[in-house]
């Protein structure tokens, strides 16, 4: 379920984007965290796996943005990880944050799932915003919402899913 598309509240998604542009991404390998930037290539991920062809950070935690207990969050989470398992797509832990740390969500990189299944997941686990790109090429967020009237914010890295 994307958030409501007729008469939704293009206020809370522009604040939600604006959140979502500015927040912190990183991804973790062989114990160290490594940054992911929309809007840039990200340069540690291409050289550590070549093969892969996509990457994508998603989370099931919080669904549209609305907070759910730690409990709800983490069962949720292990769906997730178990979807992931039985697709065969590899992947590695990955969180998302506020640069104040007012909120940090635990998520997952995947690798080499193609745009509209990554979409489909995504929307499975209610995920109004996830990072999806190509191998050598700028991050971008994919916004499962009609992009609002009179957006003031630079969205040139953004794809809005709903039309």
């Amino acid at each position: 379920m994307s958030i409501p598309h007729a008469g939704s509240d293009d206020t809370r998604l522009r604040t939600l984007l604006r959140a979502y542009l500015a927040a912190e991404y990183r991804w973790q390998r062989d114990g160290d965290w490594h940054d992911i930037n929309i809007g840039l290539p990200a340069p540690g991920l291409d050289l550590a796996y070549p093969q892969a062809q996509s990457f994508g950070l998603i989370s099931a935690w919080n669904p549209l943005s609305v907070e759910r207990s730690e409990a709800e969050n983490r069962q949720a989470d292990q769906v997730l990880c178990d979807v992931l398992d039985a697709s065969g797509h590899p992947y590695l832990p990955a969180f998302s944050a506020a640069r104040n740390r007012s909120w940090r969500e635990p998520g997952w990189l995947v690798m080499d799932m193609d745009a509209a299944a990554y979409d489909a997941l995504s929307r499975r686990f209610d995920q109004l915003g996830a990072l999806w790109w190509r191998l050598g090429a700028p991050v971008r967020l994919r916004m499962d919402a009609r992009r609002p009237p009179e957006l003031d914010d630079d969205d040139r890295f953004v794809d809005w899913l709903v039309e």
